[in-house]
């Protein structure tokens, strides 16, 4: 027997009964975009050509505030329901593109659309005032 839960989110769920053992496999479409950028091109590709706005965050893997960054950024770029996208950009791996942003200190957020900076955020900062700046680049798209 299986049986099909739709929950608030729109996520689907399927529980399969077996007799005694039930199981429940998660099956949702990803609502967010977040990579990790690999390259110069692949920056060009996937940041400057892109049709939505895209939040480019310069981090460095030894920086203690880009560590406590990453899950607040990641968090509220997923409740954006895939209306931004969230690049993420070594500039121990790609100093070039961190230069050419005039990135001197991290964790920097950058704000690109049609390959152009919108905006700006410099430091940690908490939830709300993300979450604000992330909805006002969000809106400032449409």
């Amino acid at each position: 027997m299986q049986r099909q839960i739709i929950n608030l989110l729109g996520q689907t769920s399927r529980r399969l009964v077996s007799g005694q053992q039930i199981r429940m496999l998660s099956v949702s479409a990803p609502r967010q975009e977040i990579f990790k950028v690999q390259s110069a091109e692949d920056f060009d590709k996937k940041v400057k050509n892109s049709q939505q706005p895209v939040i480019v965050d310069f981090f460095a893997t030894w920086c203690n505030p880009c560590k406590l960054l990453t899950p607040r950024i990641e968090s509220i770029v997923g409740e954006q329901a895939g209306s931004i996208k969230l690049a993420k950009v070594d500039i121990d791996e790609h100093s070039e593109l961190a230069l050419d942003y005039d990135v001197a200190a991290v964790p920097v957020l950058v704000v690109l659309q049609n390959g152009k900076e919108v905006q700006r955020m410099v430091g940690l900062q908490d939830e709300d005032k993300i979450r604000a700046w992330v909805a006002a680049a969000v809106k400032q798209a449409k």
